[in-house]
């Protein structure tokens, strides 16, 4: 194995450890305590005990994971024609409040209706019905909570996005597409050679990814809806690290066909693929910045893994990192403001957050063995693998480190999580 195809394996994967496999279902637990979270009281729909699903629970799970609020029970069935007891949930300093019903129809679909409260102001703040099949329903229960964290936040809610990941048990790789919960884990590949890399398509249904199935690294585009995929990069040597361009037409990839692992750019639609770094290092993990204009990579040009940028239109590079001897996996948060990265230090591997418009870093983490960073498309949490109490697990925090929420599953060889766009409605 050549020395660029070794590092490479090393920097990105770290395909070496051995677990049993993890199964598609996950369950949340929460750590830390946040500064500011938005106390909402949430009622049991009424008629949910019809349903193969608890929607109350999957948004309680979903609002609280994102670090935003802290939720409670009414203890009461409230559907979405009561009117709360404002004056009992003000005593327990409630700002808001949701209710609503679930009915099954007799074509065997369920009908969900929810209506939110303001209870500061005692203000309906409404709300909206969904009719789905019953394999839908915690889509729909996340759709409700995107809405919910919308409509209190401001912002937009990542609730009923994907996230993609590898897991491996002895020689069988498999690629999972799972919720944002890690729920519902589908799988789109199973095979007895490595995959790595997966990262997801600006359209939210294509991954790119590299198999090892041809005896050497080559990089495929799937269509997770049909399972369809083609070949996007198999040139001599090494074809690694794809990484989306924004509009969806081009990835940045590592390749050594022309000697040394380097940082190219290709059409998505395949051809003649075009240089962006030149150097007689290793140059690989690119990842595009929202604008387009600058590839963030990593290198060994100056003797250790470090975080570099490049304009893709052609240019020196800069070093981006300066602390520590050892940063890799570098994801920009979508408004381009924050660079997470993995950093080496005397206590292990931890996810670091860097502010780009004053390069202050903090560490996010207190796990040992992180892995992989990938910021939610609102911005607002990351996703990475790690192992925590000899456990492999995914794990979110936010990005002021204080709640960190564990999928945790059976114990699992659980490696580069990506998390996926906002889907349209």
């Amino acid at each position: 194995m050549s020395r660029s195809v070794a590092f490479l394996i090393k920097l990105v994967c770290f395909l070496c450890a051995s677990t049993s496999l993890a199964h598609a279902e996950f369950k949340v637990e929460i750590s830390g305590v946040g500064i500011t979270q938005i106390p909402i009281a949430i009622s049991e729909f009424r008629g949910q005990d019809a349903a193969p699903q608890k929607i109350a629970g999957i948004i309680t799970a979903d609002l609280e994971r994102s670090g935003q609020f802290k939720s409670s029970s009414t203890g009461l069935v409230l559907d979405e024609n009561s009117h709360p007891d404002f004056n009992t949930i003000k005593q327990n300093n409630i700002d808001a409040v949701l209710t609503g019903s679930i009915t099954k129809l007799a074509d065997g679909r369920f009908d969900i209706r929810y209506r939110l409260w303001d209870a500061v102001k005692t203000q309906d703040l409404g709300g909206q019905s969904f009719v789905a099949m019953p394999g839908d329903l915690r889509l729909v229960s996340h759709r409700i909570a995107d809405q919910i964290y919308e409509k209190l936040t401001g912002d937009k809610g990542i609730f009923s996005t994907r996230i993609t990941y590898i897991t491996k048990q002895n020689n069988r790789y498999m690629l999972w597409v799972a919720d944002a919960d890690g729920e519902n884990a589908q799988a789109a590949l199973t095979s007895p050679e490595p995959i790595i890399s997966p990262n997801w398509a600006p359209n939210g249904n294509e991954l790119a990814y590299v198999s090892f199935e041809s005896r050497k690294p080559v990089v495929y585009v799937h269509d997770v809806s049909s399972g369809k995929r083609r070949v996007i990069a198999n040139f001599r040597g090494s074809n690694s690290a794809p990484a989306w361009a924004p509009d969806g037409k081009s990835l940045a990839i590592a390749l050594s066909k022309d000697g040394g692992t380097q940082i190219f750019v290709l059409d998505a639609k395949g051809g003649e693929p075009r240089h962006i770094t030149q150097s007689p290092s290793i140059d690989t993990e690119p990842v595009f910045s929202p604008d387009s204009a600058t590839l963030y990579f990593v290198s060994d040009r100056g003797g250790s893994p470090q975080i570099y940028r490049v304009p893709v239109a052609g240019g020196a590079a800069q070093r981006v990192t300066f602390n520590g001897s050892y940063n890799v996996s570098p994801a920009i948060s979508p408004d381009g403001r924050w660079l997470s990265y993995v950093s080496r230090g005397p206590s292990g591997y931890k996810i670091h957050l860097m502010d780009l418009t004053n390069d202050k870093t903090i560490a996010l983490t207190d796990t040992t063995q992180d892995e992989k960073p990938s910021f939610a498309p609102n911005g607002k949490l990351i996703m990475y693998a790690t192992k925590s109490q000899s456990r492999e697990v995914l794990m979110t925090v936010t990005l002021d480190g204080k709640i960190g929420t564990r999928l945790a599953g059976q114990s699992a060889n659980i490696r580069e999580p990506h998390w996926g766009p906002f889907l349209k409605p």
